[in-house]
């Protein structure tokens, strides 16, 4: 019924295995990348339950009584303490005692404290005893508050005595402000949902226009209109101008077009959020401002045209759309890797060395830029801004070295010795 059908597709299989930049873009690339992503992810994980084990839990005790003295052995049983005593806690105060003990959170046992377990355990066991609990926030990360203890401390204390005679207060301070009523976890989930889709536009976005980019050019060579071009009376410099200037104007439409969904995504979050959970990013100031807006733009904008300018020149070096489009492969991971790692960990918790690298990458910056304008940190996106900015000159110069030669006409990208002399058609059957 499908004669030959065997044969062909022998054939095509056979064509797509010998091409070497088909072989290392779908099968090499990923079988590096994937195994450096996870040991991203576990290094991160394990440094944040290292840094668990660590933590020091401050505890305030304004109450002094034999009821807080209790709490206070019970904690220490389980978790790293210190303790001070009759402080009264303000933005200031508590700051300063944080970076004193350096720890991200804070237990104050109020004065009342004891009382109210007297009166719970002898008189009214409707009563309850509250601590107050803070907790700094410091990113948007999922494995940030892994090491917040105080529910478990809550859950363990009222199993030791009774139901429901321990609650925790919850407060959130964020950049050195406490915001009461706020739990630090609860936060940090709230910004993750919401943040990690970021990575997975920018990553659509850069992968999309970086086709368009290469297909153009492609194109050109594959049409032989690419030698007709050259031998008008125009210079060099306009062909690769003119064709950077598209994907100048698609990287503008791409940036424009990500920020009015970015503004629209964080709307929608934000309305989403239940009234009873207290929390209003706008108003904790956890939704970038105008100038945050404009440089995560900017960001964006000038990582997308670093991108379209590497897709330019890698695909003068194809002979036709299909090679361009298997040599523009090769920039994927150093698109995918970064948004992926930069979903779940946050870039400060990384070693030295990977920072290095992430920073490196130029596209890794619009998703680092997306975390720092949310805590209002602009110095960190103007940097990005900046780096990626002479980075794209200077590919763009190099493109203009070689859009000036007759190179241009010529030139492939060979992999000696891994490709074989293709059979024609009739050979293969």
């Amino acid at each position: 019924m499908l004669k030959g059908f065997g044969n062909f597709l022998m054939k095509e299989l056979k064509e797509l295995i010998r091409d070497p930049k088909i072989l290392l873009g779908m099968i090499v690339v990923p079988l590096i990348m994937f195994p450096v992503l996870g040991g991203v992810m576990s290094y991160s994980v394990q440094s944040a339950q290292e840094r668990a084990q660590r933590a020091t839990l401050l505890v305030v005790n304004n109450d002094e009584g034999n009821w807080s003295d209790f709490l206070i052995n019970f904690l220490n049983v389980s978790a790293r303490i210190s303790v001070e005593s009759n402080i009264v806690l303000d933005n200031d105060t508590a700051m300063e005692l944080l970076a004193e003990y350096n720890s991200t959170q804070l237990l104050e046992i109020p004065m009342g404290f004891g009382e109210n377990m007297i009166e719970h355990v002898n008189v009214n066991p409707n009563v309850t005893a509250a601590v107050k609990f803070y907790g700094v926030f410091v990113g948007v990360s999922i494995f940030e508050n892994m090491g917040s203890p105080i529910d478990r401390f809550v859950y363990d204390f009222n199993r030791l005595l009774a139901p429901d005679v321990l609650k925790a207060e919850k407060s959130t301070i964020i950049k050195g402000e406490i915001i009461s009523g706020v739990d630090p976890a609860t936060l940090s989930s709230i910004l993750f949902s919401q943040t990690i889709a970021l990575p997975i536009t920018i990553m659509i976005l850069l992968t999309y226009s970086i086709q368009i980019a290469a297909t153009s050019v492609a194109m050109e060579k594959e049409e032989k209109t690419l030698e007709t071009l050259l031998t008008l009376p125009m210079d060099r410099l306009s062909i690769l101008a003119g064709k950077l200037s598209g994907s100048i104007f698609v990287a503008g439409v791409g940036a424009l077009a990500y920020m009015i969904g970015y503004n629209y995504m964080l709307g929608a979050v934000t309305s989403a959020i239940p009234a009873e959970a207290g929390i209003d990013l706008a108003a904790l100031g956890l939704v970038p401002s105008l100038l945050g807006y404009l440089l995560l733009g900017i960001s964006l904008f000038v990582a997308l045209l670093s991108a379209l300018a590497l897709a330019v020149i890698l695909s003068a070096f194809a002979e036709d759309v299909r090679g361009a489009q298997s040599l523009v492969g090769f920039i994927y991971p150093l698109i995918f890797l970064p948004s992926f790692a930069l979903m779940y960990v946050d870039i400060g918790t990384l070693p030295f060395a990977f920072k290095i690298v992430l920073y490196a990458i130029p596209f890794s910056h619009p998703t680092i830029a997306s975390r720092a304008v949310i805590m209002g940190d602009y110095l960190t996106a103007a940097f990005g801004i900046v780096y990626v900015s002479a980075f794209t000159i200077g590919v763009m110069y190099a493109a203009s070295r070689f859009f000036a030669t007759e190179k241009i006409l010529t030139a492939k990208l060979k992999f000696k010795g891994l490709r074989r002399r293709r059979k024609t058609p009739v050979e293969e059957f």
